[in-house]
């Protein structure tokens, strides 16, 4: 495993929810405790791995955490189906496994919609946890802005079961997330190795058509997964890639003036993974003062 991988695996435990061995990275506040935890959603196809670069300066002032959906990353990957309601139940379920009652939110990706799932939850009192503030980066909010990738389109054509060995491979795979990346940025290969070892970790791979169902769920549940996004009172950041071929900057643009109030930060020459291809930038975002 990649020096990155491996040392990531080492930040982080598992623990059993509704299950699954799920793992979990928890990381406590450098300094003095000024905010409530930070509850981090990750994108499809990689992991909580994503936001190994930026998650101690997040840490300054607050606890963050961070986990792996089932089926993702190092959390277990039984061959089954996957939903994005049931990625939100393994995070309530963590939430709840941590004695957590207030948190803010940090999403990317499909992230952004598991996040909507537990807003609109809360906001129907049916999820007990106060959200104090939100981090929202690129993500396909609005179905009719986004432009699937080749690749995209490729897995949700096929069946929802395990592929067989050896159909992805790691160029394929990897190919496919350096083309959410901006022409303009510079990811390092260290990098890319550490996202294909975890996603293929326990034959990960072998899954992500599977998971590529999230995009007909995005579709059908639009109504349910982004009012709450866009109504949620919670003070809102939007950090938002502006080289996105995917979640293209229209996105944001209908976001902000859904949300006049919300903070917007547009990072020209970053893509899909802002926290990757610009960890600084990200973070400078996220953390202004």
């Amino acid at each position: 495993m990649s020096d990155a991988a491996d040392a990531w695996r080492a930040r982080g435990r598992h623990r059993t929810l509704l299950g699954e061995r799920v793992f979990v990275v928890d990381v406590a506040p450098a300094g003095d405790v000024r905010a409530a935890p930070l509850l981090v959603l990750h994108g499809f196809p990689t992991s909580s791995f994503d936001f190994h670069r930026v998650v101690d300066d997040l840490a300054a002032h607050r606890r963050v955490i961070l986990f792996d959906y089932p089926g993702y990353g190092l959390s277990d990957k039984p061959d089954r189906a996957y939903t994005l309601v049931g990625h939100a139940d393994t995070a309530a379920a963590l939430v709840a496994d941590l004695g957590i009652n207030r948190l803010g939110l940090l999403t990317h990706d499909i992230g952004d919609t598991v996040g909507g799932e537990l807003l609109a939850r809360q906001l129907a009192g049916d999820w007990p946890v106060e959200v104090t503030d939100r981090v929202l980066t690129n993500g396909t909010l609005f179905m009719d802005l986004v432009h699937l990738s080749d690749g995209q389109r490729l897995l949700e054509s096929l069946p929802d079961e395990r592929l067989a060995p050896g159909v992805l491979t790691r160029d394929a795979v990897v190919a496919g997330l350096m083309a959410t990346f901006s022409s303009r940025t510079q990811v390092e290969e260290s990098e890319l190795d550490g996202a294909w070892e975890l996603i293929a970790e326990g034959g990960g791979e072998r899954l992500l058509a599977r998971h590529a169902r999230y995009i007909e769920q995005r579709r059908r549940g639009e109504d349910r997964f982004t009012p709450p996004v866009v109504a949620h009172p919670s003070p809102l950041t939007v950090v938002w890639g502006t080289d996105d071929p995917i979640a293209v900057p229209a996105m944001a643009d209908r976001l902000a003036a859904a949300r006049p109030d919300a903070r917007v930060v547009r990072l020209d020459g970053v893509g899909h993974y802002p926290m990757v291809e610009a960890p600084a930038r990200f973070v400078a975002a996220i953390l202004p003062d």
